[in-house]
């Protein structure tokens, strides 16, 4: 697999680790190196856990491809909107294992996934865009919309908020949080839990109850290429 994400298959769980410099910064490559481990998890029939370095999850998108042109920057989240649909809709069990600082993207990635275990600290997870001069796009308000609470998603969207990991539980971006020591274990127990789930009804009850949500992201896409940041 690529340097960018690397895959590690054992006993039916897939874990990828995100590694691009000290942000782990989502550029088109790092989405096309998470396309390919999807691919191969699929394929594997695997459990994914997904996971960033000590202290970081991602700060987001490349800010040099954000800023290097209107169109790069309106490519990149259409990718990245794209990965997030992908993630709802994935066949198999996604875990996302945050090591640290979830922000913007990072923070989307948990959006994105079926379980987020985050660990206790003073780390940031939340979504930076007003903050950093950036309108929220379409995909980004729909998937904040459907998985944190009333009040958060306002604080959260509009507000530029960040929460530490205990806020960020209360608010509907993670679902337990751990000692950083206990993540990666934690995760597995997660994992081996969910062997027991039912493969065929996991994905069609996941299909059936994200349906709308889907249909959304799907149009969101679209007014988002129309729209530039």
């Amino acid at each position: 697999m690529s340097e960018l994400i690397s895959y590690q298959f054992e006993d039916g769980i897939a874990t990828l680790t995100l590694a691009n410099g000290k942000v782990n910064a989502i550029s088109p490559d790092v989405i096309a190196a998470f396309n390919a481990a999807l691919d191969r998890a699929e394929q594997d029939r695997a459990i994914v856990i997904l996971t960033g370095q000590p202290g970081i999850l991602s700060g987001g998108y490349d800010l040099k491809v954000m800023t290097s042109g209107p169109q790069n920057a309106v490519n990149l989240v259409a990718a990245g909107s794209t990965l997030a649909r992908r993630m709802l809709a994935h066949p198999f069990p996604i875990i996302v294992a945050c090591s640290g600082h979830a922000v913007a993207k990072g923070a989307f990635l948990l959006l994105s996934a079926d379980y987020r275990i985050g660990v206790d600290g003073p780390f940031s997870i939340g979504l930076n865009e007003v903050l950093i001069g950036m309108t929220m796009h379409h995909v980004g308000i729909e998937l904040a919309r459907d998985r944190l609470t009333k009040a958060a998603f306002h604080r959260s969207v509009i507000n530029g908020e960040m929460f530490d990991p205990k806020g960020a539980l209360e608010a509907g971006f993670l679902d337990k949080v751990v000692p950083a020591e206990e993540l990666l274990a934690t995760a597995q127990a997660v994992a081996q839990q969910m062997k027991k789930i039912n493969s065929t009804a996991h994905r069609n009850t996941k299909l059936k109850v994200r349906k709308a949500l889907l249909e959304t992201l799907d149009a969101a896409i679209e007014q988002d290429k129309q729209h530039p940041l």
